[in-house]
């Protein structure tokens, strides 16, 4: 690539941070920057871990943020911003090496990119996943590697697709299935007789039929999304539709003597269907339930990346050309709603929340007085609902405070439904804590005497008998 083209995928990838935000705790940050925070100091979170673990267990991606934080001799929270500013330019970049392939126009290329750069947050589907996050996360780093072994099958050159497909894996080993199982489908569906590419499905899990327990059915309610049964009609518009652009676009790409786009978007329509069929059994049967986790669905994931960049290919080659009143007509009001979309879901914080600087949500201030004014093995207390809360904003409370918890029905819920055997531990933590809105002082000491909780964190107004040293507006930290 020319210097200029690296020039303009820095500017979209300024542009996509300014309209899509930074938010560097929030929703599955409380899974994966614990494992990080525990990877550089191994005395954090003496209690609970596992329902981090579990997860940081099966990705490098802990190691590698710390190994960048060691090396960089950077805070955390500035190698974590780093990092993720540098995943969005190498999705970009992957992006643009890809489309490469499939339009000769560079203004279709150039429209193909920045449509994917404005749609980064942008649900795909009844997944409950972004294209990309507002925040650093194994999927963000593995999506721009499986889109780099995308490309070195199209190449020709395996051995590096392998490289990344392995590079994928250890990131994040789901999302590196379904690129495994697209980089089969292409290379069969060119080589091999178009049938034998069925055996894409074949995916590399462990069957088992045994029913789940009834904690674990409690865990799977909270993720619905997991059971494609359950999708709204509009979720499921977001599964068919596709199929059909994807098919019409396969036609037009040979009709246009577009081989590389042709055998891309035929294999993305073989893809889909391959995976919906399990999705469906495995949300109908309620013997698959503890099945379910392994979200055929998400393949969804890879095959939005693809289709909106051909989408903007399509778009720049044969509507936006070289007019740019309508570019301009196309992308404002388009990046203006992604804006106002981010700025809805996170209203309470700053749009990017920048490294060190002074949070202005008052659980994020009430998290932080915690990590400096408590000892490193306290335990805490919080409403297990506390990522729904209003004016919270999903902001985990493990990665900010860095103090262990009793488990919650957010983000460990989301642990338990990938892996059942913290479900039993998991649900009698829960249960604990029922009717956190009306506990009394004896119930936090129930919860010290069966769990050795220290600390308490709650709403306004203070529980009588109970000592806070810290309050705000909303918040008020209690010691037990």
């Amino acid at each position: 690539m020319k210097p200029k083209d690296l020039s303009i995928l820095l500017l979209l990838t300024i542009g996509a941070l300014l309209i899509h935000g930074y938010h560097p705790w929030a929703e599955d940050s409380e899974l994966y920057v614990p494992g990080v925070e525990k990877t550089l100091h191994p005395e954090f979170f003496p209690y609970n871990a596992q329902f981090f673990e579990a997860h940081a267990g099966s990705t490098l991606f802990p190691n590698f943020v710390a190994a960048s934080v060691r090396l960089s001799h950077l805070p955390l929270s500035v190698a974590l911003f780093v990092l993720h500013v540098a995943s969005i330019y190498l999705f970009l970049l992957a992006c643009w090496r890809l489309i490469s392939r499939c339009f000769p126009d560079p203004k279709a290329r150039w429209a193909g990119v920045a449509l994917i750069a404005a749609l980064l947050t942008l649900p795909v589907a009844g997944t409950a996943l972004y294209i990309l996050d507002q925040y650093l996360n194994p999927r963000n780093l593995a999506a721009f590697a499986a889109i780099f072994a995308i490309v070195k099958v199209i190449d020709k050159k395996y051995i590096q697709a392998g490289l990344f497909l392995i590079l994928t894996a250890a990131i994040h080993p789901l999302m590196a299935v379904f690129a495994f199982s697209y980089c089969f489908l292409l290379v069969a569906l060119k080589h091999l007789d178009p049938h034998f590419a069925a055996l894409a499905c074949l995916l590399p899990f462990g069957i088992s039929l045994d029913p789940p327990s009834a904690a674990y059915h409690q865990a799977a309610l909270t993720h619905g999304f997991h059971y494609i049964t359950r999708w709204a009609w509009y979720e499921w518009l977001g599964i068919l539709a596709p199929i059909l652009i994807l098919w019409w676009f396969s036609r037009l790409a040979r009709s246009r003597q577009l081989r590389n786009l042709d055998l891309l978007c035929r294999a993305l329509v073989n893809y889909e269907l391959i995976y919906l069929p399990p999705a469906i059994v495995l949300s109908s049967f309620a013997r698959f339930e503890a099945l379910a986790r392994l979200q055929p669905m998400r393949c969804l994931f890879l095959l939005y990346i693809l289709m909106f960049l051909f989408i903007g290919g399509f778009l720049g080659e044969y509507l936006l050309k070289n007019h740019l009143w309508r570019w301009l007509a196309l992308f404002v009001p388009l990046c203006a709603g992604m804006f106002l979309a981010q700025r809805a879901l996170f209203p309470a914080d700053p749009h990017i929340e920048w490294p060190g600087a002074a949070p202005t949500n008052p659980w994020e201030q009430a998290f932080l007085w915690a990590r400096d004014h408590t000892p490193t093995d306290a335990v805490f207390a919080l409403d297990p609902d506390l990522l729904n809360l209003p004016g919270e904003d999903e902001q985990g409370f493990r990665a900010l405070a860095q103090r262990s918890r009793l488990a919650d029905r957010g983000s460990d819920a989301g642990a338990v439904s990938m892996f059942p055997a913290l479900a039993d531990e998991w649900f009698r933590q829960v249960q604990a804590q029922t009717g956190w809105d009306n506990f009394q002082a004896q119930d936090f000491r129930r919860l010290q005497t069966a769990f050795g909780v220290t600390w308490v964190v709650l709403h306004s107004p203070a529980t009588p008998g109970l000592d806070c040293p810290y309050r705000n507006s909303t918040v008020l930290v209690c010691r037990l």
